[in-house]
Parts: C-alpha cells; sequence; structure tokens
C-alpha cells in the first residue's frame, strides 16, 4: 500500500505540473501598415523612416500580438479618395491618408479605454516621412529611447512595447496575483495523500 501511495503521490504531483497554464507571451504595440491594392500589408520600415508617396494609404492598430505574422490589421474599409476627398492638392506638398484604430478593450492597458477609430488626411511636404505625416494630425505622439512609437494621441498615457501573458487579468486591477484555487486544491490532495501513506506505513509497522 506504501508503494501505491508513493506512485499516486507521485503522479499527482506530475500532473499538477503540466497542468499548470503556460500562457503565451505578447507584446502591447502599435503595429505600422500600407494598403496594397486594397489589402493592409505589414510596413517593412518603420514611421520615421518611410517616405510615402502622394496618394498612399497607411494605417496604425494597437493590439497585442507575438509577432509581425500575428499582428491584428487596422480594421474597416477604406481608401485613399475616402479620407484625401476634401483635402486639395498643393504644389511641392503631398498627401497621405492615414487610418489610425486604436485597438479594443481586450488589448487595452489596465484601466485606459481605447479611443474610437479614426481616418485623417496629413498633407505635408513632398520629403516628410510618414511620422512626420502622424504628428501633422495625431498629436501627441509618444517615443522610446530607441525611437519606438509608444503613443498615438497621447494612447496610450504610459507603457511601451511590454510583454504581455495571455494569462494576465488586465482588467481586475491584478486580482489574478495570488496562487489559483486549483493550486490550494492540489496542495490538500496532496497532503491528505501523504498522510495516507505515512499512516499505511505504521499501520504495516504495527501490525
Amino acid at each position: 500500500m506504501t508503494r501505491r501511495a508513493t506512485l499516486l503521490l507521485t503522479t499527482l504531483f506530475l500532473t499538477l505540473g503540466l497542468a499548470a497554464p503556460a500562457g503565451a507571451t505578447g507584446y502591447r504595440y502599435w503595429s505600422f501598415w500600407t494598403l496594397d491594392s486594397g489589402h493592409w500589408t505589414y510596413a517593412t520600415q518603420g514611421p520615421s523612416t518611410a517616405r510615402p508617396a502622394d496618394g498612399d494609404v497607411q494605417g496604425f492598430r494597437f493590439s497585442v500580438s507575438e509577432d509581425s505574422g500575428d499582428a491584428a490589421k487596422p480594421r474597416g474599409a477604406t481608401s485613399f479618395a475616402a479620407i484625401c476627398a476634401r483635402t486639395p492638392a498643393v504644389r511641392g506638398e503631398k498627401r497621405i491618408a492615414l487610418l489610425i484604430d486604436f485597438g479594443t478593450a481586450k488589448d487595452a492597458p489596465s484601466a485606459e479605454q481605447p479611443p474610437a477609430r479614426r481616418t485623417a488626411c496629413a498633407r505635408v511636404p513632398s520629403d516628410a516621412t510618414t511620422a512626420d505625416a502622424l504628428a501633422a494630425v495625431a498629436k501627441p505622439l509618444r517615443y522610446d529611447t530607441n525611437a519606438l512609437l509608444c503613443a498615438i494621441a497621447g494612447y496610450p498615457a504610459k507603457g511601451c512595447g511590454e510583454q504581455v501573458s495571455s494569462a494576465e487579468d488586465k482588467h481586475t486591477g491584478g486580482g489574478g496575483s495570488g496562487p489559483s484555487a486549483g493550486l490550494w486544491v492540489g496542495a490538500g490532495a496532496v497532503a491528505l495523500l501523504g498522510a495516507a501513506a505515512a499512516w499505511q506505513a505504521r499501520r504495516r509497522r504495527h501490525a
């Protein structure tokens, strides 16, 4: 019986270890996109180096994702004509259509609410970058020391590309920081099983 109890105890420990969720890690950040033939394509340059041409459509989406292949695209159909119809062309300048998608409440940092999706037509000098166009229509912008875009129009108020676990409880004020109920139940089961094994061992010695 002692051997059986020991085997059960070992199995329970292994089961508890395997059952512990290993939340996938993503990053909360602004992704940068270019509209190509009606489809959003992940930009190959950052907004501070990309120099779009007059008539280009570019988008930004705030979300939690693991990498560029997993990144959420800007939502909603749009076009240059729809965004810049009321912005006339001017010699020596270019017009860049921008779609800014602040994402969903699920991806928002704790205690923040994402603003509504918006579009804007930026008319900027012909040699301007996407960052220049964005600054013309969506201030304040915030960057980190490595020139990573952290906030558009002040959103989010803090944070920049931070890691986020899929198991993180982002909207309950950190209520998930303590041991889970499953952990306490498992610990209780281990304690009971250990006590049973010890009792059986004593019984065999005094038999």
